[in-house]
């Protein structure tokens, strides 16, 4: 059978790291899971009745909208102060990026990516046929920045549009306000978009003032800001998520006239979540409240672990740097796993540069976070 050149080229199998585990569990072995990053298997509290907006009986119409019904988008809008004809709304970010990348590339054509961060991008463009290329981010005396010289190595006639994870994952920084400046010069100059993923805007813990919190707002430069239900409210089965658009009226125009063919393709979007979205909406506050509580609470055990780890402005993870000289031969995951039954992520799946890092998700349990500490603790220090 003849498969798709679109999917990976590798061998289907699991890695070592996966290996482990599942023997683990096979053999009964209780894991310290790290890595959750799921609010509804986290111990997160929804109130009670928080699903009966579903049943809203407006979603028994079925009133095909390309870019979402109107009181939707209106709803979304209004949080950030954007004419609702520029809201588009799709089923997942994930989805989002595909319709961009269907909007903006032809196979072959380029995206820029930032490294480290998460890996998803390199199946999403593969799936559309588009190439990755990264460009840098460097760590100065905790302060993580843009390395402009490897955007503009990286640029050539093929680009099509860069991509900036703001707060980033996993490292939970947000670019500077002069960042987001250069950055939109430089893509107005060259006719080229800015896609910015703000899915953790809301869990901001310490920015730093001269963070750009969004990269909405710019005149100049075409920019497509995306967020969801997912980690607004917590609530990835949901399947909803918003782009907002950005940039110069004439380019917006035409934009919009070729994105309405791509959503109305597809009409993805369900209607009774788009019908829920007001009351789903409401749920922010006190979702939101006990997951910043729980982020500060777990960077607090990591604080006084002694542990060093990265700074972190804002979203879901930390990164930990066990111990100074680590060698790429050293695998402190899978050592962890094997010897700790701890599970953490290892780096490289993140696309850092330097060997010997660990992501762990402050979404955890606290419990479960501090004796997972603990024994990383054993082996590291």
């Amino acid at each position: 059978m003849k498969f798709s050149s679109r999917l990976p080229h590798e061998e289907f199998h699991a890695n070592a790291l996966t290996e482990i585990l599942a023997a683990k569990r096979i053999a009964g072995t209780p894991i310290l899971d790290l890595t959750e990053s799921n609010p509804t298997h986290a111990g997160i509290v929804y109130p009670e009745g928080f699903l009966s907006a579903l049943a809203d009986p407006r979603a028994a119409i079925y009133e095909p909208e390309p870019f979402g019904l109107p009181a939707a988008r209106e709803l979304i809008a209004g949080e950030y102060g954007s004419p609702s004809n520029r809201v588009i709304l799709t089923a997942s970010t994930s989805e989002a990026y595909s319709w961009i990348f269907k909007l903006l590339c032809n196979p072959d054509d380029e995206i820029l990516v930032p490294r480290p961060s998460y890996p998803l991008f390199d199946y999403l463009a593969a799936l559309e046929s588009v190439r990755v290329r990264h460009y840098g981010l460097f760590c100065d005396h905790g302060v993580w920045c843009i390395d402009f010289h490897t955007i503009e190595q990286a640029l050539n006639s093929k680009s099509r549009a860069i991509v900036v994870v703001n707060p980033n994952n996993p490292t939970g920084h947000f670019i500077a306000t002069h960042e987001f400046h250069d950055l939109e010069r430089l893509c107005a100059k060259r006719g080229i978009a800015i896609i910015s993923d703000e899915v953790f805007r809301d869990y901001a813990i310490a920015p730093r003032p001269e963070s750009a919190l969004t990269l909405g707002g710019t005149e100049s430069a075409l920019t497509f800001t995306l967020h969801g239900l997912s980690k607004a409210v917590g609530l990835p089965q949901m399947k909803l998520a918003w782009m907002i658009l950005n940039g110069p009226d004439a380019v917006i125009r035409e934009t919009l006239q070729r994105l309405e063919v791509i959503a109305d393709t597809y009409l993805s979007a369900g209607t009774p979540v788009q019908c829920a979205l007001s009351s789903l909406l409401e749920l922010r506050r006190p979702v939101q409240e006990q997951i910043r509580t729980r982020l500060r609470e777990n960077i607090e055990t990591l604080r006084a672990s002694g542990l060093r780890y990265l700074n972190v402005e804002a979203g879901w993870y930390a990164t930990v740097i066990p111990k100074k000289g680590d060698t790429a031969d050293d695998d402190f995951a899978e050592r962890l796993l094997r010897e700790k039954d701890v599970l953490v992520q290892p780096g490289y799946f993140y696309d850092f540069e330097n060997s010997g890092y660990l992501v762990l998700s402050l979404l955890t349990i606290p419990g479960v976070f501090r004796e997972g500490v603990a024994r990383m603790l054993g082996i590291f220090c």
